[in-house]
């Protein structure tokens, strides 16, 4: 038996964001009903949704959103700390047409809800996006999944710190303190960790020199496909009485504790909505 899927969303049909009172910076005023052609995606059109531009109307509007909001913490208890890096970077659309990760149907069999989808991600660059990573097939832990850049925070490390320096270590990228523009909620991961995510602005296109020991591959996404209709998707599973938070981007789904950061990152940093996304839940693969 399918899982159930629930779509929070949005209404369907256009959404117009040129309005600086309802949206997130300037846009391209075109929206695109169904994938693309190559030739679409290299003339810079989104896939889903509308391309949101890198401007410092947007980084602004991030950081007051940021600013604004009371965020909710976690008591470690038992677990440890860990930071991730949320970075917000230019990029071009058309330059990924093919997925570096060698993904099939197959992949996407123990993934709930993932039906029909084979897990490729391509053709989601353009205008203002962020850094998503896979991880390294032969890590010990979460192998082969998405995640942001980060890792458990070092002794006296605070979590902007430890987010920057896992930056670094995992993508060669070193931004500076005044590059942070705020933090979102803690989550309290089933593995163990409470994760606190550190939104940074990269202040244009960034030369990426993934750790082949930790990063498969690094995509540059377009936070448009963090606002498409169908996004986010929740999927109910026996094991847990709470939701499996899902994000669609591509051909594939971001789950918690990724996917619930960007759930917040639209929600908040773009929208001004101070929802809690701590509740989400995992998929039984990630609880490990």
């Amino acid at each position: 038996m399918f899982p159930t899927v629930r779509v929070f969303a949005a209404a369907q049909g256009r959404r117009k964001h040129s309005d600086p009172a309802s949206g997130v910076g300037l846009v391209r005023e075109r929206r695109v009903a169904g994938p693309p052609t190559r030739d679409e995606s290299a003339a810079g059109l989104a896939q889903w949704g509308i391309v949101v531009e890198y401007t410092i109307e947007l980084r602004n509007r991030i950081a007051a959103n940021l600013t604004a909001h009371r965020r909710r913490t976690h008591d470690l208890g038992e677990r440890r700390h860990a930071a991730v890096a949320l970075v917000v970077v230019d990029s071009t659309a058309g330059g990924d047409a093919d997925d570096p990760a060698a993904w099939s149907a197959d992949s996407m069999r123990d993934v709930p809800g993932g039906e029909g989808l084979d897990g490729r991600v391509t053709d989601v660059a353009g205008g203002a996006a962020f850094l998503l990573c896979r991880r390294a097939a032969g890590l010990n832990r979460h192998a082969s999944q998405w995640a942001l850049p980060g890792g458990r925070l070092d002794a006296g490390e605070t979590p902007i710190n430890a987010a920057r320096r896992e930056l670094h270590e995992e993508l060669g990228v070193d931004l500076p303190p005044h590059s942070v523009l705020g933090l979102l909620d803690d989550y309290p991961s089933r593995s163990g960790y409470v994760i606190t995510p550190v939104v940074l602005w990269a202040g244009g296109h960034l030369e990426l020199q993934p750790d082949p020991g930790e990063v498969l591959a690094a995509y540059r996404i377009g936070i448009h496909h963090l606002q498409r209709d169908d996004s986010p998707r929740f999927v109910d599973i026996p094991e847990s009485d709470r939701p499996v938070v899902q994000v669609p981007i591509g051909n594939d789904l971001i789950h918690a504790p990724t996917g619930a950061v960007l759930v917040q990152f639209r929600w908040l940093a773009l929208e001004g909505r101070h929802d809690p996304v701590d509740e989400f839940e995992q998929p039984v693969f990630a609880w490990r």
